[in-house]
């Protein structure tokens, strides 16, 4: 179990910079697609990205998106694309028509509402799933798929020379596999976990855990849209993730006490599991 220092995570050829803090900010990217999910106030790392994924529409995981929208045109680059739920593309373009008036300058943009089951091609190996979220208001979490194409079963046994002369044939020899390697969830009540099997069997998930003990209650957490540790600790077994990133702990605890709690609360046999993502 780690905590890592400043705003940077890797795990296999898959590295992410961001800071997760409950009530503070949320913004996690992964450069080499060129995408970030959520943008707490929009920081440096994130403006040369093309595809912002949004959870929600809380101030800490969505008030940089005029902020990168500004500054995507202050350096002449393409707008980004901003998926989010339907019910925020209106409230957000009246936002943006309203910076317009401050600043007497219009700007391009492209905001792209989502639903449950919705797929986002980022190249031709990649895509990135929608999945529904249980907060407060409207919410999504989104999952990284890569796909990869391996011979079909029947044709194992066959030669080199065989599976060409079947190509000539316009036979589809392949079979494409889809794999679920990040997920993110946002703000949520746990009950996500049971909506689809993929999000459970991602490589990574980052998975909101705001409270860690006795301070706030699971009632209350439950109250708020959030996750309480004692609700996670039992559904640990039905994670098969290789990877379970803690994020979206509340600011009553330090980096340092959170983790503290996490290795005390969490069972040992998932210690090499557990991630905690650092808030500051």
């Amino acid at each position: 179990m780690s905590v890592q220092a400043g705003e940077s995570w890797n795990y296999q050829k898959y590295k992410f910079y961001g800071l997760s803090l409950s009530g503070i900010r949320t913004a996690i990217a992964m450069p080499e697609l060129s995408l970030s999910f959520d943008v707490a106030q929009g920081y440096p790392f994130l403006l040369n990205l093309k595809h912002f994924f949004i959870s929600h529409g809380h101030l800490d995981h969505s008030a940089g998106i005029p902020y990168i929208i500004s500054q995507k045109a202050m350096t002449s680059q393409e707008p980004g694309k901003f998926y989010m739920p339907k019910s925020l593309v209106e409230p957000l373009d009246q936002i943006m028509k309203l910076w317009e008036q401050i600043e007497k300058h219009q700007y391009k943009y492209d905001f792209i509402g989502v639903q449950s089951g919705d797929e986002i091609p980022l190249n031709a190996q990649t895509y990135v799933k929608v999945f529904p979220t249980l907060h407060r208001i409207e919410s999504f979490g989104y999952t990284v798929f890569e796909t990869h194409k391996k011979l079909k079963r029947e044709y194992g046994g066959l030669s080199k020379e065989e599976i060409v002369e079947l190509r000539r044939q316009n036979i589809d020899v392949n079979e494409v596999h889809h794999t679920p390697v990040v997920s993110f969830t946002g703000d949520t009540q746990i009950e996500f976990l049971d909506s689809f099997d993929w999000v459970r069997k991602s490589k990574i998930l980052f998975l909101e855990a705001t409270y860690l003990d006795e301070k706030k209650t699971v009632e209350q957490a439950r109250h708020w849209g959030h996750t309480h540790l004692d609700e996670i600790v039992p559904r640990l077994k039905d994670i098969e993730s290789e990877q379970i990133v803690f994020i979206h702990a509340s600011s009553r605890y330090s980096d340092k006490e959170a983790l503290r709690l996490i290795r005390e609360r969490v069972p040992s046999e998932y210690h090499e599991r557990v991630v905690l993502f650092p808030g500051r």
